[in-house]
């Protein structure tokens, strides 16, 4: 089928996923592309005794809410073997005198027994950051329960917390404690033991299939995560997003809301918006994805968040702002390849305005004080890969490659309690998740100044 174009009304986008938008609010329209690719072909739940692979994200009998009433508490159905806890296999072995596999911090095989402690039984991503509060923030993207269940217990996202410093062994996860909004995961009194979705999605794809987060910080005793809407998966490393955006939480990732001013809405035509409505700029289709570090030394006092478009072929664009400005796009400045510019449309086409060439994917950027530069990891089709730089906009070193594109991770986020970004030494350590297991891992490598 050739690609054709569907006119998708703001205010019904904004009205499913439950922002808090007045009745007058939203009244444009937004001329979106919905390719004709069919669905990426994965099986997070692995093959099912009848011989069949699930699809990912088969939204025959879900929801978008996420809980396990459909399928009872995990407390019933998640103590179960086999099919149940999905594929994961043993962390694969790797070791090459710098860099090593730690442990499994998600699945049932996991030490944190992430299936019958918090229904995770297969997700990726744990995108990690510090509250500013002493814990590690984590939040992964898709994540799966009882796979014999209806709708596999299917949530966009969820969060875990963390006070573990010392990742020599691996990460340890506390429990989740109704109410408690510090304890590992957020949960609910009727489900203990069920991460609790962040942030919501309609579940159909062509129109919004899922939520993925994509870089988080925390400012002023606030949390902030960056996230893509999926509209529709394609080809393998290829997805089309409706709209970035900025969640907020000021109860430590308990609960979130969307302003709508930070929506970035992915439809390749500007449009002259009024203040307060969702950003429509060409450019913003460059902000799909995202990486948030803070500036150090001349830097300092910015947050620099780097962008990339939908998918995992695109190159690496750099915004920055003041730590009070960061749910006002308005006030962001954007790297043109010469200088900042505070208006977004001012980004050249081409090569000219990246900082980093295709292909740039799911990105983690951070100020290690062990190297005194800034560390990039990204996960090409080669391996994972870091790079370095003095300042965020370059230049970046050329590409050290840190794992090899055989052992199958991507998305590589780095831990803010590795010794290497508190300075007390050598070791960098990041988690790394692998498509087969459908599972994340952390991974420690050892910097060399």
């Amino acid at each position: 089928m050739p690609p054709f174009r569907r006119l998708l009304p703001f205010r019904s986008l904004l009205r499913f996923r439950s922002l808090t938008v007045s009745a007058a609010t939203i009244t444009a329209a937004v001329l979106v592309t919905v390719p004709g690719a069919g669905d990426a072909a994965a099986a997070p739940c692995g093959t099912q005794g009848n011989g069949s692979s699930l699809p990912f994200f088969d939204t025959g009998s879900l929801g978008s809410s996420g809980s396990p009433g459909s399928s009872g508490s995990l407390g019933s159905s998640g103590s179960g073997s086999g099919a149940a806890q999905g594929p994961q296999g043993p962390l694969p072995h790797f070791d090459n005198g710098v860099t090593r596999t730690v442990a499994w911090t998600t699945g049932p095989r996991s030490a944190n027994r992430t299936f019958t402690r918090f229904g995770i039984s297969g997700t990726d991503l744990g995108i990690a950051w510090d509250n500013g509060a002493g814990q590690t923030l984590l939040a992964f993207g898709d994540t799966f329960g009882d796979c014999t269940a209806p709708g596999r217990q299917w949530r966009h996202n969820v969060l875990l917390r963390t006070t573990d410093d010392d990742l020599t062994n691996g990460l340890t996860v506390p429990d989740g404690v109704p109410g408690d909004v510090h304890s590992g995961a957020s949960v609910a009194a009727d489900a203990p033991a069920f991460a609790r979705q962040m942030i919501g999605a309609i579940g159909w794809s062509g129109v919004e299939v899922t939520t993925i987060p994509t870089s988080a910080i925390a400012i002023d005793g606030k949390q902030y995560l960056n996230y893509m809407s999926v509209r529709k998966w394609g080809l393998p490393g290829q997805w089309d997003t409706n709209f970035s955006a900025t969640a907020v939480s000021s109860d430590n990732g308990q609960t979130w809301t969307t302003p709508p001013a930070t929506i970035r809405v992915n439809a390749g035509v500007s449009l002259p918006i009024p203040e307060g409505w969702p950003s429509v700029h060409a450019n913003d289709s460059k902000f799909q994805q995202a990486a948030y570090v803070k500036g150090h030394g001349d830097d300092d006092g910015w947050v620099y968040q780097f962008g990339t478009p939908n998918g995992r072929f695109g190159g690496a664009y750099l915004a920055r702002f003041r730590p009070s400005d960061v749910l006002d796009l308005s006030r962001y400045h954007y790297w043109t390849g010469s200088g900042w510019s505070d208006s977004i449309d001012d980004i050249p086409g081409g090569s000219a305005g990246r900082v980093l060439p295709a292909p740039v994917t799911e990105l983690s950027v951070a100020w290690s004080p062990f190297l005194n530069k800034y560390v990039m990891l990204h996960s090409p089709t080669t391996g994972v890969q870091m790079r370095t730089a003095d300042h965020p906009e370059g230049p970046w070193s050329a590409p050290r490659l840190l794992v090899p594109g055989t052992l199958g991770l991507y998305a590589p986020m780095m831990l803010p309690q590795s010794p290497a970004l508190t300075g007390t030494g050598p070791d960098l350590y990041f988690h790394g998740s692998r498509w087969d297991d459908y599972n994340v891992a952390l991974v420690r490598t050892r910097l060399s100044r």
